[in-house]
């Protein structure tokens, strides 16, 4: 019967769709995380019946014709890019972005990694990097003797150092967008790379037309909305529960058949 295939997978398709929610309540804590949601597609049809195909000898056409689906496939898992709520921190090297964009970070291996998550700090040589002690890009240090330092709008570093009436630049922050966001690859550690669907990254100063602005003593929560996530949760346990309806029901038909003397 193939009630029990198509049942079985409904269960999996059920199955990775509580496994995204989990993941998304799991982050609804974590800076910049930006929840998920999976799509499905319906799987190959047997035709029984062709339709359009001809019903007689006089060219009759068949209008509807009989197709049996054959279940449910996961097509994708994408990433909903809604800005999260901006909270204040009261620390000067907390950076959110209000709008488009994304830091640049150089990883370990060199390549270029991206992030909205502005929880930066200074290494031990005054170096504004992310949490894990990765650079961002372009480079920025803010020297020994800097008493105050200022991040403004448009991603200026500005340090006032002691002594000094006037601030000093020593850096300028640029964001990175791309063409398909969504088709960025997530590493962890709310890092992202590129990849043939995301496109080359373009980049510019904060508040250009297209990128959003820097907001110093932010960070950007996640955009996980609890309240729905339990309600996808609801609706996917009992989605699941009536596909495994379907395989106890076609599995007792079947012992119905087997059972006839």
């Amino acid at each position: 019967m193939r009630s029990l295939s198509i049942g079985a997978t409904g269960m999996l398709a059920q199955q990775l769709n509580v496994e995204v929610i989990s993941n998304n309540i799991a982050n609804m804590n974590t800076v910049a995380f930006q929840r998920r949601r999976p799509e499905f597609q319906d799987l190959l049809y047997q035709n029984l019946r062709r339709v359009g195909s001809t019903s007689s000898a006089a060219g009759t056409i068949v209008p509807v014709g009989v197709q049996v689906g054959l279940g449910v496939r996961a097509a994708t898992v994408y990433r909903i890019s809604e800005l999260g709520n901006l909270t204040p921190t009261e620390n000067n090297y907390d950076l959110a972005i209000n709008g488009p964009g994304y830091f640049q970070v150089t990883l370990p291996n060199g390549e270029t990694g991206y992030t909205r998550a502005g929880s930066l700090r200074l290494n031990n040589e005054g170096t504004l990097v992310t949490a894990d002690g990765y650079a961002v890009l372009p480079n920025i240090t803010v020297t020994a003797n800097a008493v105050d330092v200022t991040i403004n709008r448009s991603g200026q570093v500005l340090v006032k150092l002691d002594g000094q009436a006037e601030l000093e630049n020593v850096g300028q922050l640029e964001l990175a967008t791309f063409a398909n966001q969504a088709g960025l690859l997530a590493i962890g550690d709310n890092l992202l790379l590129e990849t043939p669907a995301s496109g080359a990254p373009t980049t510019a100063t904060p508040g250009t037309l297209g990128y959003g602005t820097i907001q110093q003593g932010f960070i950007e929560t996640s955009n996980v909305n609890v309240v729905e996530e339990i309600t996808h949760l609801i609706t996917a346990q009992r989605a699941y529960e009536m596909n495994s309806k379907v395989i106890e029901t076609s599995d007792q038909m079947m012992a119905s058949v087997t059972n006839i003397r």
